[in-house]
């Protein structure tokens, strides 16, 4: 049975957020993956798991290999959901600098 996650519990964990770092700039292997970290392989699995189910990540069979892609649909869903809010911080930032500038 496949468990759902929660995307943005998904991406509070550092670990997490580097693996997608690593994967959004070319598809990787889960020992490539791992190779970056001072992790347990079987931790790294772990988090590459939780991005799949939130499906954050994707994975295609390439021989023997599975390699993991980052999931741009799943990121842009991420982002629409939260322009609104850095649309709000850049407003209020802007107010900021045009009260200090006069």
């Amino acid at each position: 049975m496949k468990t759902r996650r929660d995307i943005f519990q998904a991406i509070a964990d550092p670990t997490r957020r580097a693996i997608l770092t690593l994967v959004a700039l070319q598809a990787m292997t889960p020992g490539a993956i791992t190779e970056s970290f001072d992790s347990a392989r079987q931790t790294i699995s772990k988090h590459i798991q939780i991005l799949t189910e939130c499906e954050l990540l994707t994975q295609q069979q390439n021989g023997r290999e599975i390699y993991y892609h980052l999931n741009l649909n799943k990121m842009k869903e991420l982002a629409e959901w939260l322009a609104p809010f850095a649309k709000m911080w850049n407003d209020r930032f802007n107010r900021l600098e045009d009260i200090l500038n006069n």
